[in-house]
């Protein structure tokens, strides 16, 4: 038996996972942890919203018998060490190169972030999903500053024109940082190993474990075919 087979993982970043994704995790790991869906609250009006659905609703029988473990509370406002996390990803520019990168070339990423396959509305106006993705990803944007209390400023004024990229960008930037923010939190408080099948989430993750000098068994799942 393997060390792996002996170790509880941590799925990141989303509260749900593919069934094959689900099965390589079990055939490697003794118990499997899911977070509920991340839903933040970013000033009085301003936040993303919850899902109710949980793995367990699909495989009520792993959760029965303790190999899916779920309910891992990542919702409300960011606290001040979160904050201090993600303004360290926002700064880090081998990050913002990461992710920028999975922004204009990942799809199952862009897809993590964005509804592209429908119009979005920007500034009052319908825009194709295509358009608003290619403006979002030009170059400028990569070294644009970001922290969280520009985010938040963004969130609570009444935008128009790039503005709204400049937000919608952001918000993107801030929501990726603190799903990993959370996975790092969660492994260490519940001594758990990290796994994704999204491999730009891996290379974000093992940019802030290797930036920051943390300890995090980080691992990659292949997504071949599905």
């Amino acid at each position: 038996m393997t060390s792996a087979a002996l170790t509880d993982v941590l799925y990141y970043p989303f509260h749900l996972c593919h069934e094959r994704t689900l099965a390589q995790l079990l055939a490697q790991f003794r118990r499997v942890h899911f977070r509920d869906y991340m839903a933040l609250q970013l000033g009085r009006f301003a936040g993303t919203t919850a899902y109710a659905d949980r793995m367990g609703g699909l495989f009520p029988d792993l959760v029965a018998s303790g190999r899916v473990v779920q309910g891992h509370h990542v919702s409300g406002p960011l606290s001040p060490d979160l904050r201090s996390a993600i303004d360290a990803d926002l700064r880090d520019e081998i990050w913002r190169d990461i992710f920028h990168h999975a922004l204009s070339q990942d799809r199952r990423f862009q897809q993590g972030l964005f509804d592209l396959s429908h119009a979005m509305m920007i500034g009052g106006r319908q825009i194709p999903g295509p358009a608003v993705l290619l403006t979002l990803v030009e170059d400028g944007r990569r070294r644009h500053p970001y922290d969280t209390a520009a985010v938040i400023r963004l969130s609570e004024q009444r935008l128009i024109g790039d503005a709204v990229y400049e937000y919608e960008y952001g918000l993107a930037l801030l929501k990726t940082s603190a799903a990993l923010a959370y996975t790092i939190r969660l492994a260490s408080t519940h001594t758990l190993d990290a796994a994704t099948d999204s491999p730009s989430h891996y290379a974000l993750l093992n940019r802030t474990v290797t930036r920051d000098g943390l300890t995090l068994a980080n691992h990659a799942i292949d997504r071949t075919g599905y």
